[in-house]
């Protein structure tokens, strides 16, 4: 398949360039925020009747999860993928425009705000946790769609049907592991959790949603990794399989699965 002509600028006025890149970041916490109001709404899908949080204070969090996203994910990628770099040229640090983000940083980034926004307002921390799990594959599918258009971050060669042939990246088809994520990370796992809340209340389990979240996250970028390529910068950290995207993901899978158990232990809520 050739790669549609897409330009990563989605628009300009004057000296200002915006790319689709940064419309998926800003549309993919726009939508996680009214998806979020919309369950806070729903009182009976949370313990006690009790949302953690009003729509008025969610959307006031949407401005750290912003904060929140961009420092932690630009200090991740800083740290993991690129010290050398930056060591070298500090100032490069604030030249975010240029790119260079990680998702781990980003979400770690988003965790702590949410943690420290649902602690001052004396939120039921997990449940809060539990609620940015439910908005979190919407940006994930935005941001892996807009992965794609920008022809970064494909996969290994491949004879498959709906192999792409990426600018930069030869002349043979390759996967399209953008895709893969954003079907796995962002569909799959937004109709799972959707289940989950919905269906079989797990909002009434306060951490159940983050730890699937986290779980479900972690297997989906492990199993994508074994056909996207690593950053060229650091390639394959053992063999030709393992990555720095597993192994910066086996944590949010363990900590994933214990948030499982701890939840399925406690008394479910009403």
């Amino acid at each position: 398949m050739p790669f549609p002509d897409i330009d990563p600028i989605a628009f300009s006025l004057g000296p200002l360039v915006v790319r689709w890149y940064a419309l998926a970041y800003l549309a993919g916490i726009g939508l996680g925020a009214l998806y979020g109001i919309n369950l806070l709404a729903r009182k009976s899908l949370w313990k006690e009747n009790s949302p953690p949080l009003t729509s008025a204070q969610f959307l006031d969090f949407a401005f750290w999860a912003v904060l929140g996203a961009i420092v932690g994910g630009r200090m991740g990628y800083v740290l993991f993928y690129a010290p050398g770099q930056f060591a070298a040229n500090p100032l490069a640090i604030f030249q975010v425009w240029q790119g260079g983000m990680s998702f781990h940083g980003g979400l770690l980034g988003v965790v702590i705000a949410m943690i420290l926004f649902a602690r001052h307002h004396k939120a039921n921390v997990l449940s809060a946790l539990d609620l940015l799990g439910t908005a979190a594959p919407i940006g994930l599918f935005l941001g892996r769609i807009a992965n794609y258009i920008n022809g970064e971050l494909y996969g290994r060669v491949t004879t498959l049907p709906w192999g792409v042939v990426f600018p930069g990246g030869g002349e043979f088809p390759r996967h399209p592991s953008q895709l893969y994520e954003a079907a796995l990370e962002g569909l799959v796992l937004f109709l799972l959790l959707r289940f989950v809340t919905h269906i079989r209340f797990g909002l009434r389990r306060p951490g159940l949603v983050a730890g699937l979240f986290g779980l479900g996250y972690a297997l989906a970028r492990i199993l994508v990794e074994q056909v996207r390529l690593p950053d060229p910068q650091i390639g394959y950290l053992y063999g030709d399989w393992v990555t720095l995207g597993m192994v910066l993901t086996l944590p949010l899978a363990v900590a994933g699965a214990a948030l499982i158990v701890y939840a399925v232990r406690q008394p479910r809520g009403r």
